[in-house]
């Protein structure tokens, strides 16, 4: 038996390919472990210890003077400092300057004459001869070791959201449309490019190519005026769909025009030559011959073309506006991090909230991709 041995080139592809897949699955499975996190874990300790014990440093407010009890003339407070009893007690103390000062079980005296004491499973005592006074609880500070916990209450927070549901239905509106209409004209343009023969092709061809290079961000404020401009000579509103579709059609059909360009203008030459002896026009042998073969083409660009609409928020807020009726998804989800982006358990469970869509898309349409370039095109005597 011969044992084939793989060339060096198919080694380095098989070992890139690895290592891409380890590139996207670890951030993903990252994101996926912290959604579901309990959101103090977070803080504390990175995503790969989430099935371990996490050190925590603590601020546990005490209940309030009401609370007190006399017990043999001492007035007690007594609680525990975990909220579900779970996790342990490795070190506390009685101001902010010496969180870790005492050991768990001794008894710390504080300056107003009352003594603290905290057990390791988090059973705290605070008694004092002369009754407590006052509205406010004191504090408790700790360092506790607190076993993992996994909660679904960060994805109940994004997706009980006040207008999630109203802004899920705008990115849609404006996702579908915007992948939709780019297609349709790039393919008609990619076909005139590649197989009609007319004068200047060759350097519209290098200005569409030239188009790639532009930036969306410069290119923005200049198109939102002379849209308004247009708008506002044939009655049509500053923000609204229409404008965002023409945006993304905009920005997008230079990339679909270069591949789809590229991709019909490599279809058999035999078929075209043969469709026109038949007697059939461009645009029968477009709609009959070229958009079947074209399938894994328009599916890959409707993929990305989609990726790009649905996460999109400049372009959004731009031309559709910021008000609860016209903001999209990913512009609700950035309002529910608040001003300062510190909550972290909402950030990771948005990203999963907003790629179940794309995901879907995805998996519908991936099945193009592997087709082969002429499956069906010439059919058995």
């Amino acid at each position: 038996m011969v044992s084939k041995k793989l060339s060096p080139l198919t080694i380095v592809v098989n070992l890139t390919v690895l290592f891409l897949v380890v590139l996207w699955t670890l951030p993903t499975a990252g994101l996926l472990i912290s959604s579901l996190r309990d959101k103090d874990q977070i803080v504390a300790s990175g995503w790969w210890t989430a099935l371990g014990t996490s050190s925590q440093n603590a601020i546990y407010r005490a209940p309030p003077p009401s609370a007190q009890v006399e017990e043999n003339g001492v007035f007690v407070i007594s609680g525990n400092v975990f909220e579900d009893n779970a996790g342990s007690v490795s070190a506390f103390g009685i101001n902010i300057n010496a969180p870790a000062a005492y050991e768990p079980g001794q008894t710390a005296e504080r300056n107003d004459g009352s003594k603290l004491t905290l057990q390791e499973n988090g059973d705290f005592r605070i008694e004092s001869a002369t009754a407590f006074e006052g509205s406010r609880g004191d504090r408790i500070f700790f360092t506790a070791s607190v076993p993992p916990r996994f909660t679904l209450e960060n994805y109940q927070t994004v997706l009980t959201a006040e207008g999630l549901g109203k802004s899920f239905l705008n990115s849609l509106t404006v996702a579908i449309p915007s992948t939709i209409i780019p297609i349709l004209v790039a393919a008609f343009a990619a076909y005139a490019l590649a197989w009609m023969k007319f004068p200047g092709r060759a350097l519209l061809l290098a200005v569409i190519v030239g188009l790639l290079v532009v930036p969306l961000q410069m290119s923005l404020i200049p198109l939102l005026k002379m849209y308004n401009g247009v708008g506002a000579f044939f009655g049509v509103p500053a923000k609204g769909y229409v404008g965002i579709w023409l945006a993304h059609m905009g920005f997008g059909l230079p990339l679909a025009i270069y591949l789809l360009r590229n991709y019909i203008a490599g279809l058999p030459r035999e078929i075209m030559e043969s469709a026109r002896v038949d007697g059939a026009s461009d645009f029968e042998i477009f709609t009959k011959i070229v958009l079947p073969l074209s399938y894994p083409a328009l599916a890959s660009f409707a993929i990305f073309q989609f990726l790009w609409t649905w996460n999109d928020l400049l372009v959004a807020m731009v031309f559709l506006g910021t008000g609860d009726n016209e903001l999209v998804l990913t512009g609700r989800l950035v309002n529910l991090l608040g001003s300062r982006g510190g909550n972290w358990e909402i950030l990771t469970a948005s990203a999963f909230v907003t790629i179940i869509v794309p995901l879907l898309v995805f998996f519908g349409l991936q099945r193009y991709l592997v087709r082969g370039l002429l499956a069906g095109s010439v059919k058995g005597g």
